[in-house]
């Protein structure tokens, strides 16, 4: 089983961003929701599609595609 066999990337299909099991639901936006403090059971309930797995992958992969990069921040 590939690691992160619940992300799709369509070119036709919300631009080519990484969404979730070919729907249109875009990982940054479950992991904005997460970073809003949506609950898995709120973000389930909201989109009926997926499942706690799919919330999981999202966050691993939002981790990885960040994973020794370099971002601007503001120092502190």
């Amino acid at each position: 089983m590939a690691k992160f066999d619940r992300i799709t990337i369509n070119p036709d299909q919300m631009g080519g961003v990484p969404c979730l099991r070919g729907f249109r639901i875009p990982v940054a936006t479950i992991v904005g929701l997460v970073a809003d403090n949506r609950t898995e059971a709120e973000i389930l309930r909201d989109y009926p599609d997926l499942e706690p797995e799919d919330i999981r992958q999202a966050l691993a992969y939002a981790a990885e595609a960040v994973r020794e990069r370099q971002l601007p921040l503001q120092a502190g």
